[in-house]
């Protein structure tokens, strides 16, 4: 009985030690996300390259065939519109929330004419956005997310030195921006 008292005690200061522990180390886990780690980035719509440094988060520039750049947007106040073409290889898009969960991804072999044209916007305003579906997006793919915060990662393939400059120019020419789609009044 001394024996099954003693082991119960045991596990009991056991899990209150590790519970005290977990609690006090939330704050140094809790800011090493993706998310956060895009947001130190810049400012949010507009594409930033990633630097080829390891860090926790886990977004890093490792694949000496691929570059990369990183966009964080906020969708609360209208759609935002992702747009880019180049002369390259092979490119994709990830849409992810600020909980890291995927919410769209698309490549060039998917995309219309290998043209990256999408529109993320809520459910809302998704809705309204197709009501009035202005020309400049027409051939665009809507996206919807419930989450107006995130972050996309548009990767490039660069299998030889010779389509450096190709990739460079895809990425720095990407648009992630807020789309003004509501038609204009005229008095």
């Amino acid at each position: 009985m001394l024996k099954l008292a003693l082991a119960i005690v045991t596990g009991l200061l056991g899990a209150a030690l590790l519970h005290f522990i977990i609690i006090l180390s939330l704050p140094y886990f809790s800011e090493k996300d993706a998310y956060t780690r895009v947001l130190a980035e810049g400012e949010r719509h507009s594409f930033h390259r990633l630097p080829d440094i390891r860090d926790r988060a886990g977004l890093v520039q490792d694949d000496p065939l691929v570059e990369l750049s990183v966009c964080a947007y906020d969708i609360s106040q209208g759609p935002i519109r992702i747009y880019a073409r180049g002369d390259v290889p092979f490119w994709s898009l990830g849409i992810y929330d600020a909980g890291s969960n995927e919410v769209f991804s698309i490549n060039d072999r998917t995309a219309s004419n290998g043209v990256l044209d999408v529109v993320l916007a809520t459910p809302v305003q998704l809705t309204l956005l197709r009501k009035a579906l202005p020309e400049p997006i027409s051939e665009a793919i809507l996206v919807e997310t419930q989450q107006a915060d995130g972050y996309m990662v548009l990767r490039t393939m660069v299998p030889q030195r010779s389509f450096n400059a190709a990739a460079t120019e895809f990425l720095s020419q990407a648009v992630c921006a807020p789309f003004d789609w509501r038609p204009r009044q005229q008095f």
